[in-house]
Order: C-alpha cells, then structure tokens, then sequence
C-alpha cells in the first residue's frame, strides 16, 4: 500500500512503511512526515491511475518508485538515493 496525499499544488506520494521515518546521507537529509505525507492509503493501482494524472509529484520509497518506472513517469535518471532511500520529484512547467 502507498500513502497519498494532495497539496494544493502537489502531490506526495510514500511507501507506508516509511511515514515517520528520517533519512540521511553525507549531504542530505529526508523527513517523511506525517504532516507532508500521510493522506489516504492507497491501493497500487489506485497510485498508478494517480502517478498517470500528476502533473508535480514528490515521491518516496522503493514500492512508488518502481511503479513510476514500470509505467514510464519517470526514468532512473530521475531517481536518488538518500540514506539508502529512493526519491523522486516531478515537475511540470507550462
């Protein structure tokens, strides 16, 4: 299951296991906040229908992650690692 959550102008979406949990390498640090993160639990292919429509996403965790890659919305390129944790954002600019 992935958490989802709409801000006004973007969505976050994490694995469910890392709600609550902080992360940190050398030059970065993550926090998956409750506040940021944690809206309605969604079922996978709930998230992709969600991951299609998104326009500026901000996503976390190895579950969101591969099915952003799996359907093509972002490519390894796009994805970093911080405390050991995969990351993504998505923006649009029109």
């Amino acid at each position: 299951m992935i958490y989802v959550k709409y801000h006004k102008d973007v969505i976050a979406m994490c694995d469910e296991d890392l709600i609550g949990k902080k992360f940190e390498d050398s030059d970065r640090q993550l926090e998956i906040s409750e506040r940021f993160y944690k809206g309605e639990l969604v079922s996978e292919e709930e998230a992709v229908d969600i991951l299609k429509k998104g326009e500026n996403m901000n996503l976390v965790g190895e579950e969101v992650i591969s099915l952003a890659l799996k359907e093509k919305i972002i490519n390894e390129q796009d994805v970093i690692k911080i405390g050991g944790v995969k990351h993504a954002q998505i923006y649009s600019v029109a």
